[in-house]
């Protein structure tokens, strides 16, 4: 590889990490429980990437990694023999201290509020609508990803979000 060409590939590695990484951690750590373990199956996914043709993945990329990502965490996940979903809230920096503090608080109570509720649906569920909301991904890539059709990942997201709104309404919490 020549030295623009390494240049080029290295600048679109770094944009791929700055724009996957923090939801690809957020993923894997459903899978993984822990944080940290989190990190590595991600670190570990874009290793992978690094040795892939770049014209292998060019139109697919977020499914790619997600897809990659999600094998690597469930051999970890099988390894270990355990599973413990976190909250986005553990698995994000402590919040800033400052004028945004209380938006923040406030922010993290309604997710914390969300994944308490997302907690209590089905494991089918809980995935497509993190790879959604989270992994901003088109349901023909979750199609992909999770190796289930793209009517029923609408079908999970539709059943999905109406309980999530049915519940929230019901505490109180969803105006």
């Amino acid at each position: 590889m020549s030295g623009s060409d390494r240049g080029e590939f290295e600048a679109w590695i770094a944009s791929v990490v700055q724009r996957y990484e923090g939801s690809l951690i957020r993923y894997a750590a459903q899978f993984t429980g822990d944080a940290d373990r989190a990190r590595d199956v991600v670190q570990d996914a874009f290793l992978r990437l690094c040795r892939e043709d770049r014209a292998r993945v060019d139109g697919h990329l977020a499914q790619w990694l997600f897809t990659v990502c999600r094998n690597r965490a469930l051999d970890v996940q099988r390894k270990e023999k355990r599973m413990k979903t976190i909250t986005e809230s553990q698995a994000a920096a402590h919040p800033d201290l400052g004028r945004e503090q209380d938006r923040r608080l406030e922010q993290q109570d309604s997710l914390e509020q969300v994944e308490r509720v997302l907690s209590t649906l089905s494991e089918n569920q809980q995935e497509v609508v993190r790879l959604k909301f989270q992994g901003g991904l088109s349901y023909r890539e979750i199609s992909e990803v999770t190796e289930l059709s793209v009517t029923n990942v609408g079908f999970l997201l539709h059943t999905a979000l109406k309980k999530i709104r049915e519940k929230l309404q019901a505490e109180g919490a969803l105006v």
